[in-house]
């Protein structure tokens, strides 16, 4: 009908979703064959309170709050045989009044099951809009039992399947992921993750259980798991919503999903893996809005920001990050990126994956099933008039060459490397094979880093230092230090956020000289200490003097380097 505005058109045009999410939405709604205006809420786009007033104006269906209605069954024989019928629908019968049944309900647009209940009954339905908790009190208490744990199951476990065939098995996955239980248990993990500042979700089957931990501030805490029954539904669900193949559970998959959680746009990374008791999932929680813009709030201390800053700022060479896994060392060269990214310049980065997208820069995510590993991706790189490249790891001889004569031939290259220390990151290019000429001219410098947990400002305790510990502390120890206590701020743990340690081994001329000698990584170390370099644990008892941190978290992140 010309002039006719439907529903998503009209969310549009009030700005609570864009055109591009409406797509998105509508493709899902296709496969799941799902209602829009439920989709909508359950992916976090609008919230329930939101969008109910806009149905409202669109249907002309008035919201109504169900405590105004009593709790009391209503004389429809028919309906009392079809509990299941309200729980599966979201809707509560009110009223009756004549010849009219007021039924609440959170989607107008289910017309078929509307229709179903006005035959069952023969009554005219008369439709109200109600918040979904709401009617889901209303329904229990009518009929009792309510969504219970083993209600919630809605399907039966995976070993209720043995013996289906291929496709059968896949459609009955995808049913059970589809049910709308197991969509809201699942939004209300990733939203309870992001409130908690989780940086990471592990979802494990175990024989007897269903363990899901968060990883809070670098440390995991277990919370309390979904009913195990649930397991195979609860993964489908990611799997359909990060495009994996739900049927393939031998294999290791990897996938992404863009989500907007409490109003915040979230980027997941789905990474699936077969254990002896069903599939494993860790989901990395990446939320744009929280990337570091300048470095100086990653915690440099004043001298190592002066020098990196200087590192950064030269025209060509080579800059690298070194650390283990989740030691922050993506985030400090996309800190350092923004830093040095102007129109002028043209950055190009090749990565595993793209975790954050970085404006006025040129993003390549590897893909080695078809042959665009990082080598490959850097050879051609090279091509495109870089000023600046960022490789995001170095993990072959043939990506470490490349990377040096990028560095000698007038590019800047930033890359990281896994290794406990800055000078440890010699010695790691060396053996893999880099010559040692070009690697002296082309290297800037190295940093190496870790990340320790914040002390919470609104409850740390000054205590006085124990005369016991002094042998851990490098330098004069201390009067007193920070410890951690708890609060309801940091819940319960002490900590607040992290912060980062750093070692900054500049290539100075007789560093270059030890490298052209093929010197082991201590001579480098000492040598680089000599000339003023602080090594990780130096930076960190730093940070405990100042009340940022703890000894003990000190310790634990550079245990290795004792």
């Amino acid at each position: 009908m010309e002039g006719y505005v439907t529903f998503e058109q009209r969310l549009v045009e009030r700005g609570m979703i864009s055109a591009e999410e409406m797509e998105r939405i509508v493709k899902l709604q296709q496969e799941q064959r799902a209602r829009f205006s439920r989709l909508v809420v359950e992916l976090g786009f609008v919230s329930e309170d939101d969008l109910l007033p806009v149905l409202s104006d669109h249907f002309g269906i008035p919201v109504v709050s169900l405590k105004d209605f009593p709790v009391a069954p209503l004389p429809l024989e028919p309906i009392l045989d079809v509990v299941d019928f309200f729980k599966s629908a979201r809707m509560v019968p009110l009223k009756v009044e004549g010849r009219d049944l007021l039924v609440a309900t959170t989607d107008p647009t289910d017309f078929a099951r509307l229709h179903a209940l006005g035959v069952a009954t023969g009554l005219k339905i008369r439709p109200l809009l109600a918040k979904e908790k709401e009617i889901t009190a209303r329904i229990e208490a009518l009929f009792g039992n309510g969504y219970s744990g083993d209600s919630l199951a809605g399907a039966p476990a995976a070993r209720d399947i043995e013996g289906a065939t291929d496709q059968e098995e896949v459609e009955h996955l995808r049913d059970m992921a589809s049910e709308v239980p197991v969509i809201r248990l699942v939004n209300q993990l990733l939203s309870r993750a992001l409130e908690s500042r989780a940086s990471d979700i592990h979802i494990e089957p175990f024989e007897n259980q269903l363990k899901v931990r968060y990883r809070i501030d670098g440390i995991l805490h277990e919370i309390d798991p979904p009913p195990r029954q649930l397991k195979a539904a609860i993964i489908s669900r990611l799997k359909i919503l990060a495009q994996l193949n739900i049927a393939e559970r031998r294999l290791p998959q990897d996938g992404r999903i863009k989500v907007k959680i409490a109003g915040k746009d979230v980027d997941l990374r789905v990474a699936t893996i077969p254990t002896l008791y069903g599939e494993s999932v860790v989901i990395r929680l990446l939320e744009r809005s929280q990337i570091f813009t300048d470095l100086e709030s990653l915690g440099f201390s004043p001298d190592i920001y002066q020098r990196f800053s200087e590192m950064i700022s030269k025209p060509h060479g080579m800059i690298l990050v070194t650390g283990p896994t989740g030691s922050g060392k993506s985030t400090t060269l996309y800190c350092a990126l923004q830093k040095i990214n102007d129109p002028s310049k043209k950055i190009i980065t090749i990565e595993d994956p793209v975790e954050y997208q970085l404006n006025g820069v040129n993003q390549i995510h590897v893909k080695p099933q078809i042959g665009l590993t990082f080598a490959n991706g850097l050879r051609h790189i090279v091509r495109q008039d870089p000023d600046i490249i960022m490789v995001g790891e170095i993990r072959d001889a043939e990506t470490a060459e490349i990377a040096i004569q990028a560095a000698l031939t007038g590019h800047l290259v930033f890359s990281t490397l896994h290794t406990n220390d800055a000078a440890g990151a010699v010695s790691r290019l060396l053996e893999m094979g880099v010559e040692d000429y070009l690697l002296s001219s082309a290297l800037l410098g190295v940093l190496a880093q870790r990340l320790v947990r914040r002390l919470c400002q609104d409850c740390r305790k000054q205590v006085p230092f124990q005369s016991s510990r002094a042998e851990e502390f490098s330098g004069d120890p201390p009067a007193s230090v920070w410890e951690a206590i708890g609060c309801e701020a940091c819940s319960g743990t002490g900590y607040l956020g992290r912060i980062g340690i750093f070692e900054l081994l500049p290539a100075t001329p007789e560093i270059c000289k030890l490298i052209v000698q093929r010197t082991d990584a201590t001579s480098i170390r000492s040598l680089a200490i000599s000339q003023g370099m602080r090594l990780l644990r130096d930076d960190g008892w730093q940070k405990v003097r100042d009340g940022v941190t703890t000894l003990a978290e000190v310790l634990r992140v550079t245990r290795e380097e004792s």
